[in-house]
């Protein structure tokens, strides 16, 4: 049996591609997931199932689940693994690992690429960390997820890569609004504008996805900016620790705070652009 923990918008899809591929799913939410077996604690979830994923929106959550009495590393008997798909840091899943092989059990940090699109059709990129067998084991549920797997070697590496795209993805989330408006700004038509950067190498394709949100300014949450900003923190905590210089992201990062503090958080994160355009004015 296979353990889920975690249902929000991300982890309610894959859990529901789970049963849809056939597996026997044991769960722990606030709410409960139809069509899955209910646990009533994370300890439970973790004595029912073979394999526990995780999927939880920071640190903290991660270590409310895990650790004390109702925990899950309380419910893992010995050599089960435990699959923890939440964006964290590197530091901190690494001391999950040692946690979980200090109780004879096993640890992948498997964090996704990808946003509530591709979580509810399958097609989201798995960005794992872990021992060669263990990520073999998973491999067949990784895949009724996701649409790629990359094994990025020792524990913390998956994290450390998700990081790393994050970083990317939503600095340019911010470089392309900040464009967008700057060009608006000086007469330029909106979407004619956006339609040549997006046909130019100077856009990341992905960005291409938000722009009939950014056209019509209806920023219904694929990816939260809450989460964003989260991110970005966890990526500042990070490279304060390696000593990696991050200029540009600690900018974006401050954009973001501003964008939360204008009351824009529940919205997807490109709504950033109506930060820029407006001040956040319109909630």
């Amino acid at each position: 049996m296979i353990g889920f923990i975690g249902l929000g918008i991300m982890g309610g899809n894959m859990a529901a591609n789970l049963l849809a591929n056939g597996e026997a799913l044991v769960v722990y939410n606030r709410t409960k997931e139809k069509g899955a077996e209910w646990a009533d604690s994370p300890s439970i979830v973790a004595h029912k199932a073979d394999i526990v994923f995780t999927m939880l929106t920071n640190p903290e959550a991660v270590e409310s689940v895990a650790l004390g009495e109702d925990g899950l590393l309380n419910g893992l008997t010995r050599n089960k693994l435990w699959v923890d798909c939440s964006t964290v840091n590197p530091a901190f899943s690494k001391a999950m690992a040692k946690k979980t092989e200090a109780a004879g059990c096993r640890f992948i940090d498997a964090p996704v690429a990808g946003s509530k699109g591709p979580a509810e059709q399958g097609q989201l990129n798995f960005l794992v960390g872990g021992n060669d067998e263990d990520v073999e084991e998973v491999k067949p549920y990784l895949k009724a997820m996701g649409k790629s797997i990359q094994h990025m070697g020792k524990h913390g590496n998956g994290i450390s890569t998700k990081l790393a795209v994050n970083l990317s993805l939503v600095t340019s989330m911010a470089t392309f609004a900040e464009a967008v408006n700057f060009g608006t700004s000086l007469g330029l038509e909106r979407e004619q504008l956006m339609d040549v950067l997006f046909e130019l190498p100077v856009t990341a394709p992905i960005l291409k996805g938000k722009r009939d949100m950014m056209l019509h300014e209806n920023f219904e949450a694929q990816f939260p900016l809450e989460h964003a900003h989260k991110d970005l923190q966890q990526i500042s905590e990070s490279a304060y620790l390696t000593g990696a210089p991050l200029p540009v992201t600690h900018g974006a990062k401050e954009v973001y705070a501003f964008a939360k503090h204008k009351g824009l958080s529940k919205k997807d994160f490109a709504a950033v652009y109506q930060l820029l355009s407006d001040g956040g004015s319109r909630q």
